[in-house]
């Protein structure tokens, strides 16, 4: 009998939270703004969550194209194309668009990515990450495309000197 009404009381308990979440949702509680500042829930939640998506997405997958001269080349290109306007070019500075960004995109050549496993990054560009400004490049970009951009930020802090200076030519968009 005990555990009846143990057992009851933690279903309401449960139902009365339940209830309170949505509530605080449908009230207008739960901040919707991009200039705001996210609760430690809400970053703790979107952070656990990320991680453990991309750990059971990329279990065993890796690059299946030699990261050579010419495909880091290809990758510096797409990179700068597709990413530098949020991402930054070599001087690490953000643009305009990327100072108003909640969440705040990564400057990669300042905050870097190289020790990410390559196929993290991979899926990040393929699939984005909800709630972020980060897109889905999985219709735009063939999967050989999303590869040489995963290693080329891999390996953007160790380029050959010829491809190292490409990559310092790339038009910085920052603010100025």
């Amino acid at each position: 009998m005990k555990v009846a009404y143990l057992l009851g009381g933690f279903v309401v308990a449960l139902l009365l939270l339940a209830a309170a979440g949505y509530v605080g949702v449908v009230a207008g509680l739960v901040p919707a703004n991009a200039d705001g500042k996210p609760s430690k829930l809400e970053r703790w939640a979107a952070k656990t969550s990320l991680r453990a998506t991309i750990k059971r997405a990329t279990a065993g997958i890796s690059n299946p194209y030699p990261p050579d001269d010419e495909a880091l080349s290809d990758g510096l290109k797409l990179y700068a194309a597709n990413c530098a306007v949020c991402h930054g070019a070599a001087d690490g500075e953000p643009s305009k668009l990327a100072k108003g960004f909640y969440v705040r995109a990564p400057l990669l050549a300042k905050d870097g990515v190289e020790d990410n496993p390559v196929s993290e990054s991979f899926w990040k560009i393929k699939h984005g990450i909800r709630f972020t400004g980060m897109p889905s490049f999985g219709a735009t970009l063939s999967d050989k495309e999303l590869w040489e951009i995963a290693g080329f930020l891999e390996r953007m802090d160790k380029l050959s000197p010829a491809l190292d200076a490409e990559w310092k030519r790339v038009p910085s968009a920052a603010a100025k």
